[in-house]
């Protein structure tokens, strides 16, 4: 590796992965009509454009590389603005192969992403046809996965495209298995309304999945069952704004959303119907137009592809896609803007908590992790590994990062969900209980008992994931009014980037920071540096203190960021906004882990080991120990794959000694797969005094020889 590189300007990132142009414009509050443009129609093509990107795609606006998600959206208000390009060849190749799971195969299908392909190709008036196939094997709903939804509900939206997919490929709907009908039909409230859980369980509908239910019911030729009953439920959707909520009456998260308003229009079509306000409805749209030319989700949110595409086809649906606006273009909240005074320091969340405290320590130094948050560890790890840290004079702080495996929250009518418990907490002080394991809790029960003490202490609840989009934005958004979630997750030990899965978190950008989340597995930290050191949290701060992390976190002052085999070593970030990332990268010497001679990834590691270390592997009932470790590449769930160094020789006091190799295997979880490597020396009868020990490992890519040397006294 060439460390005479000066890392990445500007233009070199944008290449690498982040759209380096301005993503948070703050709006003129010109009234849209009134400007020079001809028609409101032009501004909201031009932001368009800025979505497009060299892989013949569009993404995000703070993303290089186009997304399936924002691609459908964009083709789909270009075609009712009557706007497609004339030539769309490399648009339609880049919808044909760019499903999210081209980059990594989901745990479960994602049916939504296959009806955004067809969709598109119909828009674009390409040929589909080879979509058939793929739809013709949902042959009957899929359960979810038992351990995120503990009934296997499906998901609704997923299964119920097969209906909107058969329909668009003119497939016949004669031979759909009954079981479709019979999960149709199970989901229906006695109001009309749908949800994602059995009508038999309770729980009120939500708007999206009756909208859901209702593309189903109106291609089976059934949209009159219940319709005045249904149109009556959505339409006390509305609330005194003019937007709409998810339901008449939100338990929680009691908030308009265009996602909302979009689908009870579309809904109430169906039904032949329409919002009892149309007018305060169409106001409230017009009111989600930002200077930018695009539209939020809320008024004055960011504006982004998806929003967009909800606020022009559902004002397409209302006759009114072609009236002028009614309202000043919103002014977008802005992040709070950084001091530009502040450094950037480096964050891992549930990063590793048990195994060695020593290879930690070695692995924050080297890459300069400032804060270290430890995952599930046992009493007394967080202490021995601070311990060691203070000793040797490494900037980092460890804090608590767990995962309470166990912890079940339901919403009545959306199922029963894990994976909704990851809590971050000083080192010291009360965090509050977990409830693992203490059954299932509502909501906002949960929210009560669990996050209130964990704030009171300066702890916070992190959002891992939930590919239920409905139920995601419902705990998100009540996490926004009062109190929950304080941060979502992103790039993951075991998904590239859930926001590639699941982009409907993109949404969340300017109102809940991103973060990146280790979410550690295997039994060593030495053997999950692939991860440790391919992705990483970045914070704005004075000093990487506890607190300057929970004001980063407060003001979307973070920057999860990733470059890795995974990622192809091209650079991926999910900044807070456009200043945040522009400071980030000014500052890249601070962070930067490749090409960068103050801050890599360590080939080696030595650790000398007493009796009392009990964290250690290879601890010795009396004397010393010297364990060394060369660096591995690693499987997802720490288990030994091809070396990166190998072992050249150990010295003590200036003579060479020949350590025997240890290597512990998988057993009943990982079979004969290697967990641990290393070489031990063992020095029952050392003598007292000062000694001096020195490894020596080669790299295996570059063949230099690497040396670690440390110092450690006996008696």
């Amino acid at each position: 590796m060439d460390h005479r590189s000066t890392g990445l300007n500007r233009r070199e990132l944008f290449r690498q992965g982040v759209a380096l142009g301005a993503s948070i414009a703050t709006c003129s509050g010109v009234r849209a009509s009134d400007s020079g443009d001809d028609h409101w129609h032009s501004r909201v093509e031009a932001f368009l454009a800025g979505h497009a990107r060299p892989d013949h795609g569009y993404g995000w606006q703070d993303q290089q590389e186009s997304h399936l998600t924002p691609t459908h959206a964009v083709i789909g208000c270009l075609h009712h603005l009557g706007a497609l390009p004339s030539d769309t060849e490399d648009l339609e190749s880049f919808v044909r192969t760019h499903h999210p799971a081209a980059w990594k195969i989901l745990e479960q299908e994602h049916r939504v992403f296959v009806f955004q392909q067809i969709q598109s190709l119909r828009w674009l008036g390409a040929d589909a046809s080879d979509f058939v196939d793929v739809v013709s094997e949902w042959t009957s709903p899929v359960p979810y996965l038992p351990q995120y939804e503990k009934h296997r509900y499906p998901v609704f939206r997923f299964q119920l495209k097969v209906f909107t997919c058969r329909a668009l490929l003119g497939m016949s709907l004669d031979d759909l298995s009954p079981e479709w009908i019979a999960y149709l039909d199970g989901r229906r409230r006695e109001n009309g309304s749908f949800n994602n859980t059995p009508a038999s369980q309770g729980g009120e509908g939500h708007v999206l999945n009756t909208l859901w239910g209702l593309e189903a019911l109106e291609l089976l030729g059934r949209e009159d069952e219940k319709r005045e009953e249904t149109a009556e439920w959505i339409q006390s959707c509305q609330g005194i704004s003019g937007g709409f909520r998810w339901c008449p009456d939100p338990p929680f998260a009691n908030q308009e959303d265009i996602a909302y308003c979009w689908a009870a229009v579309r809904a109430l079509s169906i039904l032949r119907s329409q919002p009892a306000d149309p007018e305060a409805l169409i106001g409230w749209i017009h009111s989600c137009f930002n200077g930018d030319g695009g539209f939020g989700d809320r008024p004055g949110w960011r504006s982004n592809p998806v929003a967009t595409f909800y606020a022009i086809d559902a004002l397409k649906e209302l006759g009114a896609l072609d009236q002028p606006l009614t309202c000043d273009a919103a002014s977008q909240t802005v992040v709070v803007r950084p001091p530009q005074d502040l450094k950037v320091f480096s964050c891992q969340v549930e990063a590793h908590g048990q195994g060695s405290p020593a290879d930690v320590v070695r692995l924050a130094e080297s890459l300069k992790i400032h804060l270290w948050g430890a995952k599930n560890s046992e009493p007394g790890w967080l202490e021995a590994a601070q311990k060691i840290a203070d000793q040797k004079r490494v900037q980092v702080t460890f804090f608590r990062a767990n995962e309470e495996y166990g912890t079940w929250v339901d919403v009545p009518g959306l199922g029963t969900y894990s994976h909704t418990s990851d809590v971050i907490a000083p080192a010291e002080g009360d965090m509050g209980e977990s409830l693992a394991d203490v059954g299932d809790l509502p909501w906002p029960e949960f929210r009560q008992r669990r996050v209130s003490r964990l704030n009171q202490n300066d702890g916070r609840l992190i959002w891992q994931f939930g590919e239920n989009e409905e139920l995601t934005r419902l705990l998100l958004d009540d996490s926004m009014q009062q109190g929950g979630f304080a941060a979502i997750s992103t790039f993951h030990f075991g998904n590239p980037d859930f926001t590639n899965s699941e982009p409907f978190l993109k949404r969340y950008s300017g109102q809940l920071p991103f973060i990146a989340l280790q979410d550690a597995h295997g039994i060593e930290p030495w053997w999950f540096a692939d991860k440790t050191s391919g992705f990483r949290t970045l914070f704005l701060a004075k000093e990487p203190t506890w607190e300057g992390w929970l004001t980063a976190l407060q003001n979307c002052w973070t920057a999860p960021v990733r470059r890795d085999e995974v990622t192809e070593n091209r650079l991926r970030m999910h900044p807070g906004s456009q200043v945040v990332a522009d400071m980030v990268m000014k500052q890249q010497n601070a962070w930067r882990w490749w090409d960068n001679p103050t801050i890599s990834r360590p080939l080696v590691s030595l650790v000398v080991i007493r009796s009392e270390d009990r964290y250690e592997a290879g601890q010795p009932e009396t004397g010393v120990n010297l364990r060394v470790r060369c660096a591995h590449r690693n499987a997802a769930r720490g288990q030994l794959k091809a070396p990166l160094a190998e072992y050249v020789s150990l010295t003590v006091d200036g003579k060479p000694v020949q350590p025997r190799v240890v290597e512990r295997r998988g057993g009943k979880k990982f079979g004969d797969q290697l967990v641990d490597r290393y070489h031990l020396w063992e020095m029952p009868e050392i003598q007292a005094g000062r000694h001096l020990a020195t490894v020596v490992a080669r790299s295996l890519e570059s063949n230099v020889t690497v040396r670690q040397t440390v110092e450690f006294k006996v008696g």
